[in-house]
């Protein structure tokens, strides 16, 4: 009996040992997946965890700088752009452009040809979204990424710069007021001018300001890693060259005609210069004459 009693006693701890090791490993194993978990969610987070900060009591202009290779550029901007407009926001400024690095005509047939451009896409944007949407779109724009150059996100602290406003804007209106007291003058209404020109530049850096704070200004410069080639059908234009190098028909023609035409250039030039012919001329009927007149004197004077 006494026997039996301690081999249940054995039995029983060794299952209690069991089943403690069981709870140890499940544990264990509930840690691991909430630890995973967690460093899936941190990983999601990081990518606007910056963009989506906020600090009670704090007022905080964001923008972001985000620079990086895609797939193809036309259809990222695309992309882009119908994100920005879902999300509230607009686009300030998109130049999408193709640096073309070669070019070259190959010749198919008499007539046909195939132009081969290599070249490389890229475009500058500048878009402004609500600073909520600013991670949401961070996150959209990096899921269209290949390789990410770089990223800056800025968070400026405007909260003393806001009090300091408020300030000016109390001294300006009680400025305004103590000038009303004045009696009225040349110099009361300079000054009544020049303390109105300062609240209103006073107003537009308020506006400026809460602009700024609503809506991010986020850069983008997205680029092609490598060179793309378009094959565009063109005419073979050297064949039409050859075609239409030389007519001989039409050449004589032309060529008759010309000549026709210089000789009416030709007589209208010497028609020009009749004066000089004329000259030329009488000189020529001078000598002509001497010369006859020499020959007689000289056979006189032998005789």
């Amino acid at each position: 009996m006494k026997t039996t009693y301690i081999k249940l006693s054995l039995s029983a701890l060794l299952l209690l040992g069991i089943y403690s090791c069981k709870k140890g490993e499940a544990a264990v194993s509930n840690e691991r997946a909430d630890y995973t978990a967690d460093a899936a969610t941190a990983t999601t987070d990081s990518i606007s965890s910056a963009a989506t900060m906020t600090v009670k009591d704090k007022q905080f202009i964001k923008t972001a700088d985000v620079n990086m290779e895609v797939k193809d550029v036309y259809e990222a901007t695309v992309s882009i752009e119908k994100s920005v407009h879902d999300l509230g926001g607009f686009v300030t400024h998109s130049n999408l452009s193709s640096n073309v690095v070669s070019e070259k005509t190959y010749n198919t047939s008499g007539e046909n040809a195939m132009l081969i451009k290599k070249f490389q896409s890229e475009n500058t944007m500048q878009v402004r979204v609500p600073m909520e949407k600013l991670g949401e779109l961070l996150t959209l724009i990096n899921n269209k990424k290949l390789f990410l150059n770089s990223r800056i996100i800025n968070a400026e602290d405007v909260t003393s710069g806001i009090k300091y406003a408020e300030m000016e804007a109390k001294r300006i209106k009680k400025t305004g007021e103590n000038i009303d007291e004045l009696k009225t003058n040349k110099d009361k209404v300079t000054l009544d001018n020049d303390n109105m020109a300062e609240g209103n530049l006073q107003q537009l850096a308020n506006m400026d300001v809460s602009d700024n704070i609503k809506y991010s200004t986020v850069d983008i410069y997205i680029k092609e890693p490598k060179l793309r080639i378009a094959e565009i059908a063109v005419t073979n234009t050297s064949s039409l060259d050859n075609k239409y190098k030389f007519n001989f028909i039409y050449d004589a023609k032309n060529a008759f005609v010309e000549g026709f035409y210089l000789i009416q250039k030709i007589a209208v030039g010497l028609i020009t210069i009749w004066p000089l012919l004329l000259i030329l001329i009488a000189v020529f009927y001078f000598l002509r004459k001497r010369k006859l007149v020499k020959p007689e004197s000289t056979k006189i004077s032998e005789e």
